[in-house]
């Protein structure tokens, strides 16, 4: 098949690279200028590193360099991309700084894919299947606050988060980051270092995770392993699970109990004022955010300030200078605002009536295991199972489609589809309280979706690496043998 991929970050190069293998002829279209996704230069902000430690956060067939850091930079991660590109010579097929503007089903099967160039010229090629990569991070969201034109009038500035380039953007200025995920404490830390003040305005508290208990183990060990994610309640439980949730999740809330006393006492978050309500078990409800280093330090000594379970409410003038009103009463200085308030997720070059069969009437993606439209042909998502696991997870997903793209599996029919996904979706919302990215986080339980896309498949690790995983942390380089062994499948049934 002739299939073309949009996005070229982690889950459209390897979708680029799982299809070639399986003998399809693939062409990549990146609107960046470089690979990398969200790990674009075109996207970095400063003290931008991975959640995940390098072990984990790679895909199979490639480890991070032995000589990068645990948590390696935006920067690195990028150049790891290059050197995965270069490896498996995917610069053949990729389109830099070339815009998707339109992407047309075609009346006997397939997709019109219309593109603009950096130099504006456009072009139209037909592909027999189309894998949307483009990242569930579209478009940066920044809530309609009151006030901006005066903020700018004062000389003030809002800009997302990810529009910090350089730490002069905030030199000698009073900074406002708004949010409490890893990005705004990141940001915090950097702008700290050179900012006149800086003010973190956090609506909810989440838990963080530091990256080593106690100063000695490595959190992977607590939360990337099979057993630490069995400690949260899956959909369906089954085996040594079912052991940790009896009697109310007894033995599992126990484990995480200890966790919880244990990070809370270590980060002084207590005596901050940053003990997040709930328990350490809530982070099932959303997503765990790692602790910045540096930043609870700041906290302390006074370098950082955080508003807490607070917004807001407006910009202002006061005293020739900008400012900004909170909902618990605070005025403070404002020169530049970062908000770090996630993300829109867009996918602009599909027609209306093609996103009105994407989606049901809660604006969740009707995706059969994150993957597969139940209702729109010739089409399939690459990366919208944003796990810890996010790379191999991708990996896995583009795994699937050529998996069904070749004949070694098929899809249930469209009835058990849908069942089966309104079903994830309905119990995606009422974990979460709402906030599952439209049905694509899958945080904490990214190994189950793993196991599941991978049954489909009918290819798995074996029983022995399984067992391993549920004491020591996940490896994708345990997942390098599936595409090879898919590819000499096919061959065989061909």
């Amino acid at each position: 098949m002739n299939i073309g991929i949009i996005g070229a970050g982690f889950a459209g190069l390897a979708s680029a690279r799982v299809l070639r293998a399986l003998g399809h002829q693939v062409t990549v279209y990146e609107k960046a200028p470089d690979v990398g996704g969200v790990w674009s230069a075109t996207r970095r902000y400063p003290g931008l590193r991975t959640q995940n430690n390098k072990g984990s956060y790679s895909l199979s067939d490639m480890a991070m360099p032995r000589s990068f850091p645990q948590w390696p930079t935006s920067a690195q991660v990028q150049e790891y991309l290059e050197d995965y590109t270069a490896k498996f010579d995917l610069s053949a097929v990729l389109r830099l700084a070339t815009e998707v503007t339109s992407a047309l089903p075609t009346v006997g099967g397939g997709w019109d894919v219309t593109a603009r160039a950096a130099d504006g010229a456009e072009d139209t090629t037909h592909y027999d299947h189309l894998v949307v990569a483009s990242g569930i991070f579209s478009r940066p969201f920044i809530p309609a606050y009151e006030g901006i034109d005066d903020l700018e009038k004062a000389g003030g500035q809002l800009i997302p988060a990810n529009e910090l380039h350089s730490l002069d953007q905030v030199r000698g200025k009073h900074a406002v980051i708004v949010g409490y995920g890893k990005s705004a404490c990141d940001i915090a830390v950097e702008t700290a270092a050179v900012a006149r003040s800086t003010t973190v305005v956090a609506r909810n508290l989440l838990w963080k995770m530091p990256r080593h208990v106690k100063g000695i183990i490595n959190y992977k060990y607590l939360l990337l392993t099979r057993l630490g994610e069995s400690l949260f309640p899956y959909r369906r439980l089954k085996g040594v699970e079912r052991f940790l949730h009896a009697r109310g999740s007894a033995v599992a809330n126990g484990m995480l109990g200890g966790v919880e006393k244990i990070t809370s006492g270590q980060l002084r978050l207590k005596a901050l004022g940053l003990l997040p309500p709930g328990t350490f078990a809530d982070i099932a409800r959303s997503t765990v955010s790692l602790a910045t280093e540096g930043f609870f330090e700041a906290v302390s000594e006074g370098r950082i300030a955080v508003q807490r379970d607070t917004r807001i409410v407006r910009f202002l003038e006061k005293d020739g200078a900008p400012h900004a009103e909170l909902a618990n009463g605070e005025v403070i200085h404002a020169d530049i605002v970062l908000a770090a308030t996630g993300w829109t997720q867009e996918i602009p070059f599909l027609p209306p009536s093609v996103m009105e069969r994407l989606v049901d009437e809660n604006g969740d993606f009707l995706l059969y295991r994150q993957i597969h439209p139940i209702h729109v042909d010739d089409l399939s998502f690459a990366g919208y199972n944003s796990s810890f696991l996010s790379p191999l997870s991708a990996e896995v997903s583009a795994i699937w489609i050529g998996s069904l793209l070749g004949g070694n599996h098929r899809a249930p029919s469209r009835e058990e589809m849908l069942d089966e996904t309104r079903q994830r979706l309905a119990w995606m919302r009422e974990r979460t309280r709402g906030k599952h990215a439209h049905g694509t986080n899958l945080i904490p339980f990214s190994v189950h979706n793993i196991d599941e896309v991978l049954s489909d498949v009918g290819m798995d690790v074996s029983r022995a690496t399984k067992i391993k995983q549920w004491l020591l942390p996940f490896s994708p380089q345990d997942y390098r043998h599936i595409t090879p062994r898919l590819a000499k499948t096919l061959q065989a049934a061909a």
